[in-house]
């Protein structure tokens, strides 16, 4: 079976107290405005990521998009998992792009088992913010040495 896993997590800057722990504290951000979500600046190539306690085969990923405003604050971002740091985890190959998430809705994105440590969310671009209301990291731990 599959289970939801949590890690630290760490985004590439934060917008007001919309800290990268918002996106992975059980709560969808959905009861009330404004409290539940991660975000970042305006920026190049906004990121977030969670690294795993260890190795694993992730199932899929489960993104949730914000239901005020600025839905579009998620288009395009990908989904990348791997064990590599480079470039803050964000040249790890990609599981899936998200085209566009409706208000308040919750996309799952199947990554067949693509193994990693490191999950990130990117958005490649100039002036772009991202804005995650909820990341839920589906997997199962594999026996591996650390790489």
């Amino acid at each position: 079976t599959f289970k939801q896993i949590l890690g630290a997590v760490i985004q590439s800057s934060t917008s007001g107290d919309w800290f990268a722990e918002k996106a992975i504290d059980g709560n969808r951000g959905l009861q009330q405005l404004y409290t539940g979500c991660s975000s970042t600046h305006n920026q190049t190539n906004p990121w977030w990521r969670v690294a795993l306690p260890h190795i694993y085969r992730v199932s899929r990923v489960v993104d949730t998009n914000r239901n005020d405003c600025c839905t579009e604050q998620l288009n395009g971002a990908e989904i990348r998992i791997g064990n590599s740091l480079e470039n803050n985890g964000n040249n790890n190959p990609i599981c899936a792009v998200i085209p566009a998430i409706p208000a308040g809705e919750s996309y799952s994105y199947s990554c067949g088992g693509m193994e990693g440590r490191y999950v990130n969310l990117i958005i490649p671009g100039n002036m772009k913010i991202l804005t995650l209301c909820e990341v839920e990291v589906f997997g199962k731990g594999i026996c591996s040495t650390f790489l």
